[in-house]
């Protein structure tokens, strides 16, 4: 059976809730080593959108040495170069658990936990990640270590802001009373302010912390407070922004309820997985600028399903108040499929892209990439696997506990996505990622015409030569294979292969590649055990 990425260029308009369809997006290690990379986390230039900052927590299995991997681009992510291992002294004391930010001078800002003592550190570098600062102590009590998931570190790069330039960090303790501390640094990383407590004492512990700056200067936290026993599930998140750069906090405990996934996936080798929230901000400047967006992983409690489901909430008001959760995965509810690990960001056009494990198109212990996407505030989606490999999550080895990591990422600038993940294809967990044009995922959301069976149109033009259009329709949300076939019933190409929802679709045909010769051929579509068949005239 052949594949059809290279021999038909495949254009697929969907309605309402499908991405168009192009060739597969080729996927890539970020920079190839036989160091476990996982936990990634991405920055990008705020004046030069071409050079990009990667990082990972690295861990040696070998000798259990940890850093923090730097990983930089200056041409878009054609190329990267870097290191596994920051070299800020003290080099032993890199723990991992990265949040990075490149300031407007370019200089690179990196923060990690330690590894031989507790505490929060920073390290600076002026000269793309080639030398790196002495680490600065930004927290450090033994009795406290933070517990650091998520991209703590964010920078404000409006230039129009008054706090233009500045570096936040945020964290959650582990340790009476379990806050969540924040820091900001006005010099790029050379030095922090004290860190405050921003949610005072929480109800109850805290987990994980994500930061995100609005186009007015104002910063914005958010983490999850966890139930009051064992295994201590994401019980609900909690909200804090300050105006003022840092100094002040106006914060909400309980901003809204959640129930997430903290613990292990028995289906996936056991690896420990959570349901910690992620925040962003539309910067568009379209109609949803300043919409504030929460998402976790849920399960057991609406919209979520009986099974994990990414779950998005969406704030108006600049977190006053949320709305109620929308099930972002667009998948059957209580199905048995797991998605995990959401990551969020908002594009050029205000579109919200979030991507996250998934395992609906393949078995339990594997998974792949989806990518999800709305460009209407989160009300309806579409959505596209975009790893063109699956993988069998497990546990890292020699780490206890079934640690994988905790988190995946993308970011976006200008036309372009830039999704981030890690996983073990290659027989070692390592960062991969791809590069996505905005434009090609266009999406109409209008009201489709669903019709009452699948339905095939016939090709135009016919006869044709060296390509054509096929139309067709789907009753009901389902797997669907779209194949060519000549006289003799020889498949010559397989033009869809993959889950779609209801409604209008449509795909370019096109020969110029598969040397076929003139003739009649045979088009068939299957879906949900019905199939129909239409006969098209190639006409060399």
């Amino acid at each position: 059976m052949k594949n059809t990425i290279g021999l038909a260029l495949i254009l697929m308009t969907f309605c309402s809730s499908s991405f168009s369809q192009h060739a597969s997006f080729v996927n890539y290690r970020v920079f190839p080593s036989n160091i476990t990379q996982t936990e990634p986390v991405i920055a990008i230039h705020p004046t030069n959108p071409l050079t990009m900052f990667a990082s990972a927590r690295t861990i040696n299995t070998n000798g259990g040495f940890q850093s923090e991997g730097v990983y930089v681009t200056t041409d878009g992510g054609l190329s990267w170069s870097g290191s596994d291992t920051c070299k800020g002294a003290n080099i032993l004391n890199h723990g991992g658990d990265p949040g990075i930010a490149v300031h407007p001078s370019g200089g690179l800002i990196l923060t990690h936990i330690g590894s031989v003592f507790v505490g929060m550190y920073s390290h600076f570098s002026t000269n793309l990640g080639v030398n790196w600062s002495n680490a600065y102590t930004i927290f450090s009590q033994s009795n406290q270590p933070p517990d650091d998931k998520g991209q703590t570190t964010a920078i404000d790069n409006n230039p129009g802001s008054p706090f233009y330039g500045r570096v936040y960090a945020a964290w959650a303790i582990i340790g009476t009373p379990y806050s969540v501390l924040a820091s900001y640094s006005t010099n790029g990383g050379q030095s922090w302010s004290t860190p405050a407590a921003i949610n005072g004492t929480p109800p109850s512990r805290c987990s994980g912390s994500f930061v995100s700056v609005g186009l007015n200067g104002k910063v914005y936290v958010c983490w999850s407070g966890l139930s009051s026993t064992f295994p201590f599930i994401e019980d609900f998140v909690g909200f804090a922004s300050s105006s003022d750069g840092g100094v002040n906090w106006q914060t909400t405990q309980n901003a809204y309820d959640m129930n997430g996934i903290k613990g292990t996936l028995p289906d996936k080798s056991n690896i420990l997985v959570n349901g910690l929230p992620q925040i962003e901000v539309d910067r568009s400047g379209g109609p949803h600028t300043g919409w504030i967006y929460a998402v976790t992983t849920e399960k057991a409690l609406a919209p979520a399903g009986t099974d994990p489901d990414i779950v998005l909430h969406r704030s108006t008001d600049d977190g006053v108040t949320w709305s109620s959760g929308t099930r972002v995965n667009q998948d059957a509810l209580n199905n048995g499929k797991i998605q995990y690990f959401p990551a969020i960001d908002i594009d050029y056009q205000g579109g919200i892209d979030i991507i996250y494990y998934d395992d609906r198109n393949t078995s339990s212990d594997s998974a792949e990439i989806v990518l999800t996407r709305s460009v209407d505030g989160g009300t309806t989606w579409s959505e596209r696997v975009i790893s063109d490999h699956r993988f069998r999550p497990k546990p890292i080895a020699g780490f206890p506990s079934g640690y994988q990591g905790d988190h995946i990422a993308i970011a976006s600038v200008g036309k372009k996505l830039y999704p981030f993940w890690m996983d073990d294809f290659s027989g070692t967990y390592q960062v991969w990622s791809t590069s996505i044009d905005i434009t090609t995922l266009a999406v109409s959301f209008e009201n489709p015409s669903i019709p009452i069976a699948i339905e095939l149109k016939q090709n135009y033009p016919n006869p044709f030569n060296p390509s054509t259009t096929i139309e067709y329709a789907l009753a009901q949300s389902g797997f669907v294979n779209l194949q060519v076939f000549d006289v003799n019933g020889k498949q010559v190409s397989h033009l869809v292969r993959e889950r779609q929802l209801a409604g209008a679709h449509e795909v370019v045909f096109n020969t110029e590649s598969l040397n076929l010769a003139s003739g009649i051929y045979f088009y068939k579509l299957s879906s949900e055990g019905h199939s129909t068949t239409k006969s098209m005239l190639l006409v060399r």
